[in-house]
């Protein structure tokens, strides 16, 4: 059978309180004691209980969070700042998706209560009335591309609406002027506001919006890619709301013997890892995803170090234009010789 905690207090000769002071908060045991119940724990092989010790200490040095998605580079990068930013506080990480779905996110943070010591929350499916049915007022919350106007939670936003504007002037800078857009999720937040820069920059410049449907998917790109190539009409450079659809769209386009950025140039958004090793190098927004979710962990630990009295924070992270080689401008071409007779 396992060791208890009473096989080490007797072994000590100490009381199951000393033990459980010694092995939560070393500064409130003498040091030779300490030393003696650790040497007894040792020699029993015991191992302190987690569910306990929250129980004990109020804290389960445990971390929620619940994005989207798990799958794809974008959401690696982001997992991968909050894991750092955790691990650098001696915080655990419990992970979660709601792949879309509303009853998935909301079974996924109950599954979480009592678990966790906070919960960061990225989903197009948060709202005042989702968070007042499924997290208790006393967990803290920090929002990630995601903003409540009756609920005051620190959140960190990328800038989704401005990094669309600064590609279609990049676009347009370059001489295209048959800009189309394929688009992300209908219900996800940064694709709404992507597709909203999109469109106002077009409008005030007196051009017209064309809207292909996607879902942030290599597949959804290749699709798009398709109908391009059977359009009678085709525009001369397509943004593509995230870079994994336009890497989807590039291969169709290839396949077609469409050649980029000649005929058409193509542009990303969020600059994953693999965006710069594409052929042609893919033009995208560079979005801050590890610096994402360290700021985000961050104002977690200090919220609920600080029992949710820390300010409300509402930050809003630029993004930057990275040109490469799939929006390079094409010169003008030659006009035919012409030979004299």
């Amino acid at each position: 059978m396992a060791s208890t905690i009473r096989d080490v207090a007797r072994a000590a000769g100490v009381s199951v309180a000393t033990v459980s002071r010694a092995l939560n908060d070393a500064s409130k045991v003498l040091p030779e004691t300490r030393q003696r119940i650790l040497d007894a724990a040792a020699a029993l092989r015991f191992v302190p209980s987690g569910a306990a010790r929250s129980l004990s200490l109020r804290s389960t040095q445990t971390i929620g969070a619940m994005l989207p998605d798990l799958h794809g580079e974008y959401f690696s990068e982001l997992i991968r700042g909050i894991d750092l930013a955790a691990r650098a506080r001696g915080l655990h990480l419990l992970l979660s998706s709601s792949h879309g779905d509303a009853d998935e996110a909301a079974a996924a943070l109950r599954a979480m209560n009592g678990r966790v010591d906070g919960l960061l929350l990225m989903s197009p499916h948060v709202d005042d009335d989702f968070l007042r049915g499924n997290v208790p007022d006393h967990i803290p919350v920090v929002l990630v591309n995601t903003r409540l106007a009756g609920r005051s939670h620190p959140t960190f936003r990328i800038d989704n609406e401005g990094g669309a504007k600064l590609m279609i002037e990049h676009l347009l800078a370059s001489g295209r002027q048959r800009i189309a857009m394929l688009a992300g999720p209908a219900l996800n937040p940064e694709a709404i506001a992507r597709q909203r820069g999109y469109c106002d920059t077009l409008l005030a410049a007196g051009l017209t919006p064309l809207i292909l449907p996607g879902d942030f998917t290599e597949a959804s790109g290749w699709r798009a890619g398709k109908e391009i190539l059977d359009l009678p009409q085709r525009p001369d450079a397509v943004f593509a709301c995230n870079d994994m659809s336009a890497i989807g769209l590039l291969a169709a386009l290839r396949e077609g013997g469409v050649q980029v950025p000649r005929d058409i140039a193509v542009a990303g958004f969020d600059d994953i890892p693999i965006a710069r090793y594409m052929n042609p190098a893919l033009t995208t927004m560079r979005v801050p995803m590890v610096g994402l979710g360290t700021l985000a962990v961050e104002a977690l630990a200090t919220h609920i170090s600080s029992a949710g009295s820390s300010p409300v924070l509402d930050q809003l992270l630029q993004v930057e234009l990275i040109q490469r080689a799939s929006t390079a401008p094409v010169p003008p071409r030659p006009p035919p010789d012409r030979k004299t007779h």
